[in-house]
């Protein structure tokens, strides 16, 4: 059976459509092509010849044109559009013109960066030219690097090893800095939040060594869909791009299915499990030898999954090799071999986290299942993008969980559907992360008295500071890098602190070894002694947590609970950047805050059943973060509407309903923001609703929210009035038990009297 033929069987099953929310259908859609551009070189002409390939789609055209001209471009494509063409060819045809030419590749992963140089090699072999191409990463051998760093043309590396081991040590790559025609960076809505901001500065760095060696690279950025991929661009890079967003390339009919699992228990709000809902659609596709993808959330339900499709297809001797896992943690000989049997269909079935959602090459499969909501819709529909050929029907099944984003999603489509609504947010300019990148600018190369750091605000002022701190000396207009460390060694580039906690097992005496790292703010909650804390599905206890030296100490154990804690939050106001009245007699500001917090016990909890099976004393020091904030006052006729607590649990119920729209509408992973209220807030005297940066310093997602307050406060709304249940549940207020049988009822009568 064929995908179309068991899109029409589903179709006509009324037991598995009473769960399906929305089945759309997308229409097939057409090539759209050009010419090849004036002026490109007749041996990729025969290149492209061979592959069958005469023309170009438009956008891949488009962008030639552009970057012929100078311009910085981006484009903006779904998945399995060609992409990589409006790349590879630019830089081709450049180093076949001028030999001496040099390209650098950024991709955010190591899978990905080994897959696109695959495909390079293939053209350039299919040419039968001399254009070297390495990738530059912690994989590469030692007695390679020094090839690499003389002879590569297109160097192909991540952001971490560019921070780490390539500025640093520019003069080892005097050639490629001398020489650099363009920067490739690809899939840039991954770059969001603190390592887009982490990126953004890295490239400031990048930039100024160019200008040094005295090269001009030109930029291409490649993006999946997204509300702001102009606006994410020139963030990046601090200057202007040409934005090619035309998609040329066709697409067969994809069938879009959204199942929400039946409700289990209606009181509570609970429904059927994802995952078994998930094993049995993937599990029908295999059985109708339909080739399929099946995303899922962590490691564990990929192990989970994974055994149960395997044991559908085992042969007598007991080999399933049929159905693969595919996750971080796999060696990448493994992850090479599982991408080989997809691509020749070897392969029925595999299983995967986010690590095959990028643009890695497996052919093109049937159908996806996505287990559960992957967090943003660019990835959904990078997922997604994963079933589809060219010619023929596709199936996508998004399955969710009981997780309120989950439910908000299936519950309303056309989110998904329609055009993308999010904005990816970074801030370059936080001082904290800007510090960090500026001392590692200095140790690279010296800054002169006018010198500025791209287009970084208080470059000066940065100067005096750290030489008044011994960090850079000043002498002869220039200053200096004098102290002993090596910056860039205390800098991640996917958190904001460098003070991350390091996770260490001790379970083997003679053998500790170092499992996770964690930031300094999240740490007093998951690593207090006494904690469990979970590792891909096992459990440790933490057995001494160093706040000092920024190490816990970690053994394995087997209990039938993990542990909660509970965190004291105060928030003090340190400066009002704006204030504006809104709708009904309320203010909403934006604003500078410090969060001080204080966790003071802990709670264990049984698996299972949830029960509390008794309490634990945390003895830990306060931690400070200052950080950005907007916050709304409730206007005082509602305040006067209702008895403080009633009052009370509607502001509980509001904040609940905006953890799960925020995160949707500023692209940000939940953690990335915090949600508070307080009936008498010590900001502002009143009942207040606060929603600040869960990040030292903040990286735009307060002042993006504050933008967007209505919208949100809608949405909100929204929310609470489709859900079906009375009182309230997970998926809308919260619990009935915890904002009270009025709660829901409450939060929708505030939120009405709050917007225009």
């Amino acid at each position: 059976m064929n995908a179309a033929q068991l899109a029409d069987q589903l179709r006509r099953d009324n037991h598995f459509m009473k769960d399906v929310t929305r089945w759309e259908v997308l229409p097939a859609r057409p090539a759209r092509t050009l010419p090849f551009p004036a002026g490109m070189d007749e041996r990729l002409k025969a290149v492209l010849a061979k592959k069958g390939i005469h023309q170009l789609y438009t956008h891949q055209t488009h962008s030639m044109e552009a970057t012929a001209r100078g311009e910085d471009v981006t484009v903006v494509t779904p998945t399995a559009s060609g992409k990589t063409m409006c790349y590879n060819l630019p830089v081709l045809s450049e180093i076949l013109k001028n030999p001496d030419a040099r390209a650098l590749y950024l991709f955010p992963t190591k899978a990905l960066s080994a897959d696109q140089v695959s495909e390079l090699y293939e053209m350039i072999e299919m040419a039968g030219v001399d254009i070297k191409t390495y990738t530059y990463d912690g994989d590469t051998p030692a007695a390679a690097r020094k090839a690499v760093r003389q002879a590569g043309h297109i160097v192909v590396t991540n952001p971490d090893m560019l921070h780490s081991g390539i500025l640093p040590h520019h003069t080892k790559w005097v050639k490629l800095f001398e020489n650099l025609r363009f920067i490739v960076i690809d899939e840039i809505h991954t770059y969001r939040g603190v390592f887009g901001s982490n990126l953004a500065n890295v490239l400031r760095r990048l930039l100024r060594l160019c200008d040094f060696y005295g090269s001009h690279p030109r930029f291409i950025l490649c993006s999946a869909t997204i509300a702001n991929p102009e606006e994410l661009a020139e963030t990046l890079i601090g200057r202007p791009v040409t934005l090619i967003d035309d998609n040329g390339a066709p697409m067969g009919e994809r069938h879009f299915v959204f199942y929400n699992p039946p409700v289990v228990n209606r009181q509570l709000g609970i429904r059927q499990g994802a995952v078994p809902v998930t094993r049995a659609i993937s599990g029908m596709l295999l059985k109708n030898g339909i080739q399929a993808i099946t995303f899922a959330r962590s490691r564990l339900t990929v192990e989970v999954l994974t055994r149960y499709l395997k044991d559908m297809v085992r042969d007598p001797l007991g080999n399933a090799g049929r159905v693969r896992g595919y996750r971080g943690g796999y060696l990448p000989r493994e992850r090479r071999e599982i991408e080989r049997g997809l691509r020749a269909g070897q392969i029925d079935a595999v299983v995967s986290t986010n690590a095959l959602e990028l643009g890695i090459d497996i052919g093109a499969l049937d159908a996806c299942v996505m287990c559960g909501y992957p967090g943003t819709i660019a990835s959904a529909w990078q997922q997604a993008g994963r079933a589809g050929r060219r010619q023929g029907t596709s199936l996508v099944f998004f399955v969710a969980s009981s997780a309120a984003i989950d439910q908000y999603i299936v519950n309303h489509p056309d989110y998904f559907l329609k055009k993308s609504p999010e904005n990816a947010l970074l801030n370059p300019n936080n001082l904290y992360i800007l510090l960090s990148h500026f001392k590692c600018a200095a140790f690279e190369l010296p800054f002169g008295e006018e010198d500025g750091f791209g287009n970084a605000p208080g470059a000066r002022e940065l100067k005096e500071y750290l030489e008044e701190a011994g960090i850079l000396h000043r002498a002869e207009g220039r200053y200096h890098w004098s102290a002993e460390d090596f910056p860039a060694s205390e800098i991640s580039l996917r958190s904001a602190s460098s003070e991350n906690f390091i996770i260490i097992d001790i379970t083997d005496p003679a053998h500790h070894r170092v499992v996770g790292e964690m930031d300094r703010f999240t740490a007093p909650m998951l690593l207090h002694e006494n904690a469990i804390y979970m590792h891909e599905g096992r459990q440790f206890q933490v057995e001494k947590l160093d706040f000092d030296a920024c190490k816990a100490f970690i053994r394995s154990v087997e209990t039938g609970y993990y542990t909660d804690a509970d965190l004291n939050i105060n928030l003090s106001l340190l400066d009002v950047e704006k204030e504006e009245q809104s709708f009904g007699g309320g203010t909403a500001a934006l604003g500078e805050i410090k969060v001080t917090a204080l966790v003071t016990m802990f709670k264990k909890i049984r698996f299972d059943t949830h029960e509390t099976l008794g309490f634990g004393h945390v003895r830990l020091p306060e931690t400070d973060m200052h950080t950005t904030a907007m916050w709304w006052t409730v206007p005082d006729r509602v305040v006067a509407m209702f008895p403080s607590d009633r009052l009370k649990n509607g502001m509980m119920g509001i904040a609940n309903l905006l953890r799960i729209v925020c995160p949707l509408y500023l692209m940000c992973a939940p953690t990335d923001i915090a949600v508070v209220y307080q009936v008498k807030s010590p900001i502002t005297d009143r009942p207040t609703l606060i929603l600040y940066d869960n990040c030292p310093g903040g990286i735009g997602l307060s002042e993006k929210a504050f933008g967007m307050r209505d919208i949100l406060l809608g949405r909100a709304l929204q929310v609470a009035a489709d859900c079906s249940c009375e009182f309230g549940c997970p998926s809308c207020v919260g619990p009935a038990g915890e904002v009270g049988e009025d709660g829901k009822k409450t939060a929708m009568r505030i939120l009405k009297e709050m917007m225009p």
